[in-house]
């Protein structure tokens, strides 16, 4: 399940971080009425423009706390045009943060992404199944190490979603998938 912010009902043209600050406020309420698993979409369909400052508010700020007061959910941006998607991802890069872009159904990360990074989030996007980390190790050609710190790491950032899971021999293991 996901909840919506339409960030066109609240001006075709957004500016500064006052006024990110308030939508903030609206798109927290729409987190905490998620559960883990589910997906916050901000969608800026009929948004024209949005400055670097409101980006950084907006979406800086909220992805800064999510994995601290909303862990396992995801934050999702769709629609955007080719200036509020370079303003967006200027604004991550500044603050070394990644953000899930959703087009066509169709994953992609924004903002500072490292290669390796990407690789495995593509992976696991990809998956119709949550993967285990030895799973990886084989779809990537890495080593267990390498593959358990790309995942830490993309988790941290809530790029993806750990579950504990069951083996067929009844063994407990963990699973990582990325949002629906």
């Amino acid at each position: 399940m996901e909840r919506r912010l339409l960030l066109v009902n609240h001006g075709k043209q957004l500016w500064t971080r006052e006024r990110a600050r308030e939508i903030r406020t609206e798109l927290i309420k729409i987190f905490e009425g998620l559960q883990p698993g589910e997906a916050g979409v901000i969608d800026c369909k009929g948004v024209e423009v949005f400055d670097y400052s409101f980006a950084n508010e907006l979406f800086g700020k909220t992805l800064l706390s999510l994995s601290r007061e909303y862990p396992e959910r995801f934050l999702l941006v769709e629609n955007l045009t080719d200036y509020t998607r370079e303003n967006l991802s200027k604004a991550l890069e500044s603050l070394g943060l990644i953000m899930i872009e959703r087009k066509a159904n169709k994953l992609a990360l924004l903002g500072r992404v490292h290669p390796a990074d990407l690789e495995t989030f593509n992976v696991i996007a990809a998956s119709r199944e949550p993967l285990t980390a030895v799973a990886l190790k084989g779809k990537l050609g890495i080593n267990l190490t390498a593959v358990n710190e790309r995942l830490s790491k993309l988790t941290g950032l809530a790029l993806i979603r750990r579950q504990m899971g069951v083996s067929g021999a009844g063994r407990q293991h963990y699973t990582y998938l990325a949002p629906a």
